[in-house]
C-alpha cells in the first residue's frame, strides 16, 4: 500500500514535470501588432526570415527601413530582369529605392506582375517565395484577410496618403517596418530627418511679409500618368510647410490633385509657374496650339517657369517629394535659401533615405530633363 502510494506520488510529480516542460516549450513568441488598417496581426518577429511587399509603395517603404534585408521574391515592377514595356516606361521618371536596389533583387522570384493596371495580390505566386511575412499596401481589409488565411501568412497593412505625403500614416508605416523586423531606431532616425527637413523649412520661411510673397502656380502633376498643365492642386503639401502662396487655393473649392478649367488658369496669371516634369510632353501640344494665349502671361513674359523632378512613380517617392519641397521653396524666396545649394541637398536628402547620393542620376532620366532648372518655354521646346 505504501509503494503504491509512493509510485503514485511520483506519477504525479512526473506529469507535473511534463506539464511545466510542455508549457515552458510552447511559450508563445507572437507578438499582437495592429496594421495601418487596424487590423491586429500575431506576428512571430524572432522568426521573420523571408519577407515580401505587395502593392505601390509597400517595396519603398520597406526599402528606406531594411534595404533588400529578409526579401525573397519582388514584384515584376521592381525587378530589371523582367524587361516589360512597364518596367522601360516606369524606367523614365526616378524611382530612387529602384535605382539603388534593382540589381540585388533581379535574381529574385516573382511575386506578382505589380504596377497601376495589376490591383490584385497574387497569391499563388507569393506562395512559392514562403514568406513569413507579407507587407502590402492594398488597403482593403477583406483582401488582407483572405490573403493572410488562404496563405497562412501574417500580412501587415501598410498606408501613406499622397495627398499629405509627409502625414503621420508615413511615420506609422515606417515604424510598423522597423517594429517587426527589428530596425525601430532606424525607423526613428529616418522620421526625425523628416520632421527637421519640414522644420528647417518653415523656419527659412514662415516670416516672409504677405506682401513679399509672388503667387506660384503648379501644373503638370503626375497622377496616375502623365498630366497637362492644367493638372495643379489646392492645399498641395509640398507647398504647406514652405508658406508659399498657391494661387489656386482661392478660387477651388476641393483639395487635392484636380483638373482646372483652361480659362480659369489664364485668369490666375500666376507670378511664377512651377511645373511638373513628368508632364511637359503632354504640356508641349497644348503650348504649341496656344503659343500667344501663354506667353501673354506674367511667368511666361518674365521667363520665370521652372521644372521640379516627378516624385509620383508607382507611387510617391517620399524623398523626391522632400527635394522638390526644398527646390520649390528656394526659387520663390531665393534670399531665406542663399546658403544652400539644391543639388547638395538633394543628394543629402537621398543619402539619408537610401544611403546612397542620386541627384546626377535622377535628373539623366529621360522625364527629369537634366533636374531642377528654370526654363524658357520657347526654347526648351524648340531642342
Amino acid at each position: 500500500m505504501k509503494k503504491t502510494a509512493i509510485l503514485l506520488m511520483g506519477l504525479v510529480f512526473l506529469s507535473s514535470c511534463s506539464s511545466s516542460i510542455s508549457s515552458s516549450s510552447s511559450a508563445s513568441t507572437f507578438t499582437e501588432v495592429t496594421d495601418m488598417l487596424g487590423r491586429k496581426v500575431a506576428i512571430d518577429i524572432p522568426n521573420v526570415k523571408k519577407v515580401v511587399c505587395i502593392g505601390a509603395g509597400a517595396l519603398r517603404l520597406y526599402s528606406y527601413i531594411n534595404g533588400t534585408n529578409l526579401l525573397c521574391g519582388v514584384e515584376d515592377i521592381d525587378n530589371p530582369s523582367k524587361n516589360s514595356t512597364l518596367n522601360k516606361q516606369f524606367a523614365a521618371s526616378p524611382r530612387p529605392y529602384y535605382m539603388v536596389y534593382c540589381n540585388s533583387v533581379k535574381e529574385l522570384p516573382s511575386v506578382g506582375k505589380g504596377g497601376p493596371n495589376n490591383q490584385a495580390a497574387e497569391a499563388e505566386m507569393i506562395a512559392t517565395c514562403s514568406p513569413d511575412l507579407i507587407f502590402s499596401e492594398y488597403e482593403d481589409i477583406s483582401l488582407a484577410d483572405n490573403l493572410q488565411n488562404q496563405l497562412d501568412t501574417p500580412v501587415l497593412v501598410l498606408k501613406y496618403d499622397s495627398s499629405i505625403i509627409f502625414g503621420e500614416s508615413l511615420n506609422a508605416s515606417l515604424r510598423l517596418i522597423g517594429q517587426v523586423t527589428n530596425k525601430a531606431s532606424r525607423a526613428e532616425e529616418l522620421i526625425s530627418y523628416i520632421d527637421s527637413c519640414k522644420a528647417d523649412l518653415n523656419n527659412r520661411t514662415k516670416d516672409i511679409k504677405d506682401t513679399d510673397k509672388p503667387s506660384v502656380y503648379l501644373g503638370c502633376l503626375g497622377s496616375w500618368g502623365a498630366q497637362d498643365i492644367y493638372m495643379t492642386c489646392k492645399d498641395y503639401p509640398l507647398f504647406s510647410f514652405t508658406n508659399i502662396n498657391n494661387v489656386v487655393d482661392d478660387v477651388l473649392t476641393k483639395s487635392g490633385f484636380q483638373n482646372i478649367d483652361a480659362e480659369k488658369f489664364i485668369t490666375l496669371d500666376a507670378d511664377k509657374i512651377i511645373l511638373d516634369a513628368s508632364g511637359i510632353s503632354k504640356f508641349k501640344t497644348t503650348y504649341n496650339e496656344n503659343k500667344e494665349t501663354f506667353n501673354n502671361l506674367k511667368a511666361f513674359k518674365n521667363n520665370e517657369i521652372y521644372l521640379q523632378l516627378p516624385y509620383n512613380n508607382y507611387f510617391t517617392n517620399i524623398e523626391v517629394a522632400l527635394m522638390d519641397a526644398y527646390y520649390d521653396a528656394s526659387i520663390v524666396y531665393p534670399s531665406a535659401f542663399s546658403n544652400l545649394t539644391i543639388e547638395a541637398k538633394s543628394n543629402e536628402i537621398s543619402n539619408r533615405f537610401l544611403g546612397k547620393e542620386l541627384y546626377t542620376e535622377m535628373s539623366a532620366l529621360p522625364n527629369c530633363y537634366g533636374g531642377f532648372q528654370k526654363i524658357n518655354i520657347s526654347e526648351f521646346f524648340s531642342n
